[in-house]
C-alpha cells in the first residue's frame, strides 16, 4: 500500500488529541480501502515512530486520534506540529489470547462460559490485557483474578463482578 506523508497540528476533541488527515489523502484511503465508512484501519509513523491505529470520523471530521502510546505526552502537545505518514492497513489485528489464558478457561468450564458470553470487546479488552503483561508472575496473577472475575467473586481491570 502507498504510503502518504503530511505535517498537521495536534488539535483536541474533549480530552483526546488527533490530527486532521488532508483530504485528498483520505479519499486515497478510502480507495484503497473500498470504503469511506465505519472504522478504516491504517499505519504509518508520527515523528518517525511506527503506530497503528484507526481512522474514525467523528462530528463531520474524519480523525487520526494521537495517543500516548503513538506520541509522549501528546495531550499536553496541543498546537505542536508533527510529521505523519499514513497508509492504508488490511493486517491482521486480532490479538490472539495467552495460552495461559486459555488453559485457565478450558479448565474452567463456567469461567468459559461467561466469556463466551461477554461482547466481543469486553473479551478483546481482557485478551489485549493479560497479553500486554511482560513477567509471567503477573500474568498468572491476572489470569487468576480474570477466572475470578467471570465467576463473579472479584472486579478485574476496574470493572466490577459480573
Amino acid at each position: 500500500m502507498k504510503s502518504y506523508s503530511f505535517d498537521a497540528v495536534i488539535e483536541i476533541i474533549g480530552i483526546n488529541p488527533y490530527v486532521q488527515v488532508p483530504e485528498t489523502i483520505l479519499n486515497e484511503i478510502f480507495i484503497q480501502a473500498g470504503k469511506n465508512k465505519g472504522h478504516i484501519p491504517v499505519a504509518g509513523t508520527v515523528n518517525s515512530l511506527s503506530y497503528q491505529q484507526t481512522l474514525l470520523r467523528y462530528s463531520g471530521l474524519w480523525r487520526l486520534y494521537i495517543n500516548t502510546s503513538m506520541l509522549e505526552n501528546s495531550p499536553k502537545r496541543i498546537g505542536e506540529s508533527i510529521k505523519v505518514t499514513i497508509k492504508f492497513d488490511p493486517s491482521d489485528r486480532k490479538i490472539k489470547p495467552h495460552p495461559k489464558l486459555l488453559e485457565a478457561l478450558k479448565s474452567n468450564l463456567e469461567a468459559k462460559s461467561k466469556f463466551d458470553k461477554l461482547s466481543p470487546s469486553a473479551q478483546k479488552e481482557m485478551v489485549r490485557y493479560i497479553s500486554s503483561l511482560k513477567t509471567e508472575e503477573s500474568r498468572n496473577r491476572n489470569i487468576e483474578r480474570a477466572i475470578n472475575f467471570l465467576l463473579g467473586k472479584s472486579s478485574f481491570i476496574g470493572k466490577k463482578t459480573l
